[in-house]
């Protein structure tokens, strides 16, 4: 069988997040093999068309009336003026299947068109916006007792799935990036799902990134990602008292990152360096540099950061929800556990450098395994299932 025409309409592209790191990477990938692949996003404020190979990106500008979601995300409530831009190149390009990555403007584009034009739909879930929603309930339930709080935020939560569901029930096939969410969805939709996890880029992200002097005695416990509630960066604060509280010196954090939440860290954390958002050789450099990431969010589907870590040789202590623990070997390269339990968990670490360094060891040996091209292989086998279902 030929291999498929694929369209593909990601959320986010251009920006600092796992949809947009993601999609960049499946780009390159089918670049690199040189599939058929037409990249409809969104950029700056130009219109922009390019071919290179068998890769052809339509590039279309957000107006004056985007609402911002998150500091470098915005719906476009004036998209649907490219209605007939996007309908000439999805008919000139002839794709087998069009690939959404959510109820953006370009997912909704995406999915009306699969309809118009009756081409198979598949949609990937990438980010869990039924507990986004409910976290950002904060604002209200903070005021409430628990047990109204609870109420609350639970039936946000459903609401929201439920919302959700109704949209990706309109795919034929969907991804997730682990098994626990593709169960989720196949109960909720009635679709199949197959993973697309995530990869990694060994040779950016390697333990010989490394800047620090290994004499220098102190530890550096590192966060990457978006600095906003639903992250739970709030627990950073409590494991730097807790640790104090244990008498550890020399331990301070390395905030990779911005968001709503960084004036707050910012004044209450006593020892932390926070750089902003890194890219490159610099975010290379910065996680090698770490001893331990420190990744205390419940609500993401897998955690691309999580990964990078470990391919820079540094041991991650995530929660027991969401992706992460996919990832994280529990006491091989890392630690997953709850909450109350990660400043007794980096505590370990801090004082045992001999596991510390096997840790490390072991980190970057995972990772090895890890390559985007694996994930994209399995991820046109979906396709596949897609058409074969009509």
């Amino acid at each position: 069988m030929r291999v498929p025409r694929v369209a593909y309409f990601p959320d986010s592209f251009h920006e600092i997040n796992g949809v947009a790191h993601t999609s960049r990477n499946f780009a390159a990938f089918a670049e690199r093999r040189n599939l058929p692949f037409l990249c409809v996003c969104a950029g700056g404020r130009v219109q922009a068309v390019e071919q290179v190979g068998a890769l052809r990106t339509l590039e279309l500008g957000r107006s004056w009336m985007s609402v911002g979601i998150e500091k470098d995300l915005a719906f476009d409530l004036l998209f649907w003026r490219y209605a007939g831009l996007i309908l000439r190149e999805l008919e000139s390009f002839h794709p087998d299947v069009i690939h959404i990555t959510g109820p953006s403007e370009l997912g909704i584009f995406g999915a009306y068109f699969a309809w118009k034009l009756g081409i198979p739909l598949v949609a990937s879930w990438h980010t869990n916006v039924h507990e986004y929603a409910a976290r950002r309930m904060n604002w209200l339930t903070r005021w409430m007792s628990k047990r109204h709080a609870a109420a609350v935020e639970g039936a946000v939560e459903a609401g929201s799935l439920g919302t959700a569901a109704r949209f990706y029930r309109l795919a034929k096939v969907l991804f997730a990036p682990n098994e626990e969410l593709c169960g989720m969805l196949e109960k909720a939709t009635g679709r199949p799902c197959h993973l697309m996890q995530r990869g990694v880029d060994t040779a950016l992200f390697a333990p010989s990134r490394r800047t620090r002097r290994e004499d220098d005695g102190g530890i550096v416990l590192g966060y990457v990602g978006r600095l906003s509630i639903e992250k739970n960066v709030a627990l950073l604060i409590q494991v730097e008292r807790e640790l104090d509280a244990m008498g550890l010196d020399g331990v301070r954090f390395l905030i990779v990152g911005h968001g709503s939440e960084e004036a707050s860290l910012r004044a209450a954390l006593g020892r932390a360096d926070f750089v902003g958002v890194l890219r490159g050789e610099e975010l290379a450099r910065a996680y090698a540099n770490m001893d331990v990431l420190v990744f205390p969010s419940h609500t993401d589907t897998f955690g691309n950061v999580v990964l990078e870590a470990l391919s820079s040789g540094v041991p991650a202590v995530v929660t027991g929800n969401g992706g992460p623990k996919f990832i994280v070997r529990d006491g091989e390269t890392g630690f997953v556990v709850g909450g109350e339990d990660f400043p007794a968990a980096i505590a370990r670490l801090v004082r045992d450098r001999v596991m510390l360094q096997a840790m490390r060891e072991n980190a970057r040996e995972y990772a090895l395994g890890c390559t985007w091209d694996a994930v994209f292989e399995r991820v046109y086998a979906g396709y596949l299932e897609a058409l074969s279902l009509g």
